[in-house]
């Protein structure tokens, strides 16, 4: 059987339905509210989770302006101190058993990726399912093993890691006490541009590491989550806002829920597209076999006249003799006059 994890009353596997992560991150805007109507809006986009941050801007950093803390690359965040960025941009730890009480109650998941221990501890206490590590926290040994001693799940992204990174990450987890493990491809981009997506790697990640593979997604629209559930992702997390116009940190690469739903609906669609190996008919298509080609008689034929390729024709529908017998027949004579639009049978040919 394909490795699989459990999350709450979810089954996740390669021969289950994808599990869809709404990623709250910090489309909160700093207000409870809007964090609650998010999450309720992931419910009605048909997410099965939502997924929180657990951090403080000194908890993932330190105040400093110095140049190793200035934001630059090309980000959506650049010229920006870390510790500002990650103040405007954290989840008030006090909103988050609230937070989960709430999804409790509309039969969803919550579970948060930690930043550092104490977070782990904080999490703990609320009883979150799982433990999710960021890809930018992949190298952080001690944190994976911290989550890994819990327990629980531990869905682990790889943005930005070697396979070497990857490798020494999941052995790390599963030397701590780990026993499900799931792996997200990701690209630590932006947004991220479909081209630098490579959606390959995802079942590769199953076979190298034997666990469930899925995506963690930060391009826009829907294509790159569709395609990934064809290629056998497990899980999917993308970022969900009320409304992009609404700005924050993360809303530039984030869905609108019409949007999340419109991808959720997709990924199903997908789902029931792959279906299983088969060569026969299915149900819808019994009718349409009365329809492909078999042998006709197309003229006018005398008893005893030769059949040819001008009174015979391989045409549509089905209820003459299979094309296959065509050149059989040219050659043979009539057993009896056959009138035009008559389907050939082996009863009207002789010799």
């Amino acid at each position: 059987m394909a490795p699989r994890i459990f999350i709450g009353e979810h089954v996740i596997g390669a021969d289950t339905p994808c599990y869809i992560v709404a990623e709250l991150s910090a489309n909160h805007n700093q207000s409870f509210d809007h964090a609650v109507r998010i999450i309720r809006a992931a419910k009605e986009a048909g997410a099965d989770a939502v997924k929180l941050q657990t951090y403080t801007a000194d908890t993932i950093t330190m105040r400093s302006d110095k140049e190793y803390f200035r934001i630059k690359g090309g980000t959506l965040w650049d010229g920006r101190i870390l510790h500002d960025l990650y103040q405007e941009a954290f989840t008030p730890w006090e909103w988050q058993p609230k937070l989960k009480e709430i999804a409790d109650e509309l039969g969803m998941d919550l579970f948060s990726s930690a930043f550092d221990d104490s977070a782990v501890d904080f999490l703990e206490r609320m009883n979150v399912p799982a433990h999710k590590v960021a890809s930018f926290e992949l190298v952080d040994i001690g944190l994976i093993q911290k989550m890994a001693r819990t327990g629980k799940p531990l869905i682990m992204s790889t943005g930005m890691a070697s396979a070497d990174e990857i490798s020494e990450a999941v052995g790390a987890a599963r030397e701590a006490g780990a026993t499900q493990i799931a792996l997200l491809k990701c690209t630590s981009a932006y947004p991220a541009p479909p081209e630098e997506a490579n959606l390959r790697t995802i079942p590769e990640l199953a076979r190298r590491f034997h666990c469930p593979a899925g995506l963690s997604d930060h391009t826009m629209g829907s294509a790159v989550p569709v395609v990934a559930v064809a290629l056998g992702a497990c899980i999917v997390e993308k970022h969900l806002c009320l409304r992009r116009a609404d700005g924050g940190p993360d809303g530039a690469f984030s869905l609108e829920p019409a949007e999340f739903k419109a991808m959720v609906e997709a990924v199903r669609e997908a789902e029931r597209s792959l279906g299983a190996i088969e060569f026969n008919s299915g149900p819808r298509e019994a009718n349409s076999r009365r329809f492909r080609r078999s042998l006709f008689v197309v003229e006018d034929v005398k008893k005893g006249e030769l059949f040819t390729k001008q009174n015979v024709r391989s045409i549509r529908p089905a209820d003459g003799l299979h094309p296959r017998h065509f050149n059989e027949v040219l050659g043979k004579r009539a057993a009896v006059a056959i009138e035009r639009g008559t389907p050939l049978s082996w009863a009207l040919v002789v010799g």
